[in-house]
């Protein structure tokens, strides 16, 4: 895994006092494509094979580190995860500084900053929950909406992570103040569980790689916060029925921390959405398995931007 070299743009969006960094890969004449990010993830994780596939047929990638998360704005209470779990299956109200609608904000503010009007939307994991309300939400800025590994749920152990991924999860949150080496272990043990490569090889190709957004990254505490968000954003799946854009969803069969059923849930909820179900796809976008739905994906953005 390695950083995108294409040359860029790159400045803060602000959403009332909250300052989002953001990245405009251009060109400026390019169909605009805004990507979202997942829990924890900074904008350097897009894979360079996603983004030079989007700039080489036409469209301007535009990435953003979320709030709490890279260079952008932090918050500072402290998230009791586990707690706030316990809270949200016995139907509490859970105090969060931000909701999930908050981060949607955050995106338009880049697209703001940027003077787009209008813009794809494609968002993986948490990114797509995000990507769900900036869609339902603003649906006069959307040309399109893509979802990656997401759900239109809030997870729980039914549709959610695997006990291995839950408890690494945990373990994160929960320790946000680990030493560098500590983080590191930490991130090539949870990538060892997301991705279609093993242990031993993301710790020889990508370890570098790692430490380069640990140390870019700063502290973890930002993870527990956004967990927080997901936890005391209710009731989405009701303004995931009012999309209205054309929505294509995209899940790996072997997805270990949202299961593929969250992908049948969403295409029965998101009115005249596609469903495409890849084989051996875990949760992320890695190069083998993006083959196998890139032309479904440029076809999806083509087909959007002539008919809207």
């Amino acid at each position: 895994m390695t950083t995108y070299k294409q040359n860029f743009n790159e400045s803060y969006a602000n959403n009332n006092g909250v300052k989002i960094f953001y990245r405009d890969y251009g060109p400026i004449d390019g169909i605009p494509i805004l990507l979202v990010q997942g829990l924890g993830g900074q904008l350097s994780f897009w894979p360079p094979h996603l983004l030079s596939f989007l700039t080489e047929n036409g469209f301007r990638p535009i990435v953003y580190d979320n709030r709490d998360v890279g260079l952008s704005s932090r918050f500072y209470n402290k998230s009791f995860t586990f707690l706030n779990y316990l809270k949200y299956y016995l139907r509490l109200p859970i105090n969060s500084e931000y909701l999930i609608d908050d981060m949607a904000d955050d995106g338009i503010s880049v697209l703001n900053a940027l003077d787009i009007d209008r813009a794809h939307v494609l968002g993986i994991s948490m990114g797509g929950m995000i990507g769900q309300i900036i869609t339902s939400k603003f649906p006069e800025r959307v040309i399109s909406y893509t979802q990656l590994a997401s759900t239109i749920l809030t997870p729980s152990p039914l549709n959610g992570p695997s006990m291995t991924i839950r408890k690494l999860v945990l373990k994160r949150s929960m320790n946000p103040n680990a030493t560098i080496e500590e983080k590191l272990e930490r991130a090539l043990r949870i990538y060892s569980e997301l991705s279609i490569f093993d242990y031993d090889y993301l710790k020889t190709e990508v370890s570098e790689f790692f430490l380069a957004n640990i140390k870019r990254g700063g502290d973890d505490n930002g993870f527990g916060r956004q967990v927080t968000a997901i936890l005391a954003t209710r009731d989405r799946i009701k303004k995931v029925r009012k999309i209205n854009r054309p929505t294509l969803i995209i899940h790996g069969d072997k997805d270990p921390m949202i299961k593929v059923k969250n992908a049948y849930i969403a295409h029965e909820n998101i009115p005249n959405s596609k469903l495409i179900i890849v084989k051996g796809m875990k949760h992320l976008i890695e190069e083998p398995v993006f083959h196998e739905f890139k032309e479904d994906l440029y076809e999806h953005l083509i087909n959007s931007n002539v008919n809207n």
